[in-house]
């Protein structure tokens, strides 16, 4: 029988891989969910075209992530898959939808005449909008714990529509956003990417705004996370989360007023590293908070094994292929077809 729990802990390795794929998935999917959100609001058709051109090679391949992911908690965390998917059955389907609507306007747009594109570019944001306004949803109610009873899902059909998951439904758009915007300034030019600027140093506040609300209610919600931040020595290891994050705002707004292209976005993509780290270390090591561990919802060794074996294979493939088309369609795009 295949096992290989005697040689590592395979509940914390599907953790990471999981863990993992959630934040590829976001910081990947979120540049150009970003790009849907503040697309409308572009001076003019060609800086709508070449915002679609930026991200035209990469939007469908961003995707594999929440693949991996949700397939992942299925196979390795069958009992928090049972607790969390009737939990959050509505809010995944809306957001599924507008994944949907995205992409059906993404494809259109290109092949349809200029008295229709209109509609498309409608969808288009729509799409992006309500995708990353559920994902908030899911994420803010993840964090408060839904209600558990044995092993079952005990709670009702609307409970994830509450005041702290709106907050964070706002600060995913607004995180998105600014992914959207520091993306867009570095792959245009001229107008594009002078307002994308513009765009990018308004959303910043929204976002410190969000990230602080988010960390300030954190401790409230679960007595274990104030005790993790707030007790003696965990205070000294855990303060250069924040700090960081703070030199990351400060050194965002400056560059926000220079001449750098690609250095925002990737303080952007570091800022949101930062808060998915410090997510992660409030909410270890549970996978259904505050009921079940990583360790208690597992499925079992063999089957993690054998699924580890997979992942071992295809998930360097995956990265290789990822790395691969980002580094063929580097540089700047413009507003000439090119799909």
């Amino acid at each position: 029988m295949l096992d290989f729990s005697a040689y590592i802990d395979l509940p914390l390795v599907w953790g990471f891989i999981i863990a993992t794929s959630v934040f590829l998935y976001a910081a990947l999917d979120g540049f150009d969910l970003g790009c849907g959100i503040i697309f409308p609001f572009a001076p003019s058709d060609k800086c709508r075209d070449s915002i679609i051109n930026s991200i035209a090679p990469f939007w469908d391949g961003n995707e594999t992530w929440l693949v991996l992911g949700g397939g992942g908690l299925f196979a390795s965390f069958p009992l928090a898959y049972s607790v969390l998917m009737p939990a959050f059955y509505i809010p995944i389907m809306l957001m599924l939808f507008g994944l949907i609507f995205r992409g059906v306007a993404f494809e259109f747009r290109f092949k349809s005449s200029d008295d229709h594109k209109k509609i498309w570019d409608v969808a288009f944001h729509g799409g992006s909008l309500l995708a990353a306004f559920m994902q908030g949803i899911i994420l803010g109610n993840f964090v408060q714990g839904v209600e558990v009873d044995g092993r079952n899902f005990a709670g009702g059909a609307l409970d994830w529509a509450n005041g702290f998951s709106v907050i964070a439904g706002l600060g995913v758009i607004s995180a998105y956003s600014l992914l959207g915007s520091t993306w867009i300034i570095m792959k245009t030019n001229g107008v594009t990417h002078s307002w994308a600027k513009k765009v990018a140093s308004y959303v910043l506040v929204y976002v410190a705004i969000s990230m602080c609300t988010i960390s300030v209610s954190m401790p409230f919600i679960d007595k274990r996370i104030t005790e993790l931040w707030f007790s003696l020595p965990n205070f000294f290891y855990l303060a250069p989360i924040p700090l960081l994050a703070l030199i990351g705002f400060v050194r965002l707004w400056l560059d926000l007023r220079s001449d750098r292209h690609a250095r925002p976005f990737v303080i952007t993509l570091i800022l949101f590293f930062l808060g998915y780290l410090g997510l992660g270390i409030s909410l270890f090591p549970w996978i259904v908070p505050f009921k079940f561990t990583i360790w208690q919802a597992a499925a079992s060794p063999t089957s993690q094994s054998i699924l580890l074996i997979g992942t071992a294979i295809f998930l360097p493939i995956i990265l290789l292929y990822t790395a691969h088309v980002y580094y063929v369609f580097r540089g700047k795009t413009s507003a000439d077809p090119m799909y």
